[in-house]
């Protein structure tokens, strides 16, 4: 096998770096060609992907978390390279969606069975492959963003609880295959897969091959009843709640003021925003 290997250098503060060596050396000796790929930054990584792939190798290989995931994604999406993941984020949810995670990695790759799946636009010209999440949390994620301390996942913990001091719910305007619904709402996630954010099932119903795109809303509630509940997501159990609201689109339209959104945990830009899923879009080594 010829492959690329796009490596995120940050990855879990840079711990994920010792590992290269020795995954370069599995691969080699499985057979493979294998060229890393670094970047400079994210849009030095995304062009040097692009030229990688243009040579057509036998698959473009994410070593990292849900954030290299969306880069490489932007690079083989409606292509027909193969995108092939080796998790090694503090978040590995698309990964983790696809039965990727709790294996030996470099022998899904070697093996080189792909997968047909959907992937979506977010925008004019931005790919997702999980979810994209605007409301309270994209506005963790900018609060999180802001912060230089502490580190990993207890930044987030310290901007959900600033965020939360703070909030107060959001008029939306949700455009669904031509269907509009508008309400005020905590937070707003359009789901190709069921999770983000390390494990928050936040769409856990969403199938990445079914052509669809499953919506969560979640209402106005007080701010008691949030910390109550939302751990729940966790294991998906969010939808029995009286307040959320779980839909379908091949097409969804997000309005609302003053609200930015992320996609596979990374910054898209404010709404409005339209997603549309692209059926069979991207190809995955499973």
């Amino acid at each position: 096998m010829d492959l690329a290997l796009l490596v995120n250098p940050a990855a879990r503060g840079g711990r994920t770096l010792r590992l290269l060596a020795p995954l370069v050396r599995r691969l080699r000796q499985g057979g493979a060609e294998v060229s890393v790929i670094v970047g400079d930054g994210p849009a030095d990584a995304l062009d040097r992907a692009c030229t990688a792939v243009a040579e057509r190798p036998d698959a473009l290989v994410a070593f990292g978390g849900d954030g290299l995931v969306h880069l490489a994604v932007q690079a083989v999406a409606g292509g027909e390279v193969p995108l092939g993941i080796i998790p090694a984020g503090t978040g590995n949810d698309f990964a983790a969606a696809l039965g990727l995670t709790g294996r030996d990695p470099v022998k899904t790759i070697l093996r080189g069975r792909a997968r047909a799946i959907d992937a979506a636009r977010v925008g004019p010209d931005e790919w997702f492959a999980s979810v994209v999440c605007c409301g309270f949390d994209s506005r963790v994620n900018e609060r999180a963003n802001a912060l230089t301390w502490p580190p990993g996942m207890a930044k987030y913990l310290l901007a959900a609880a600033g965020e939360l001091r703070d909030f107060r719910p959001i008029p939306f305007r949700i455009t669904l295959d031509g269907r509009v619904v508008e309400q005020e709402a905590m937070l707003v996630a359009v789901g190709n897969t069921r999770s983000y954010g390390a494990g928050m099932r936040i769409c856990p119903t969403a199938e990445p091959d079914d052509g669809l795109l499953d919506v969560t809303i979640l209402g106005a509630v007080g701010k008691g009843a949030f910390v109550r509940s939302f751990p729940r997501v966790y294991r998906g159990g969010h939808g029995a709640h009286p307040a959320v609201t779980m839909l379908r689109a091949r097409t969804v339209t997000l309005e609302a003021p003053d609200v930015v959104a992320y996609a596979d945990g990374e910054r898209i830009g404010p709404l409005p925003l339209t997603c549309a899923v692209s059926p069979g879009a991207l190809r995955v080594l499973i």
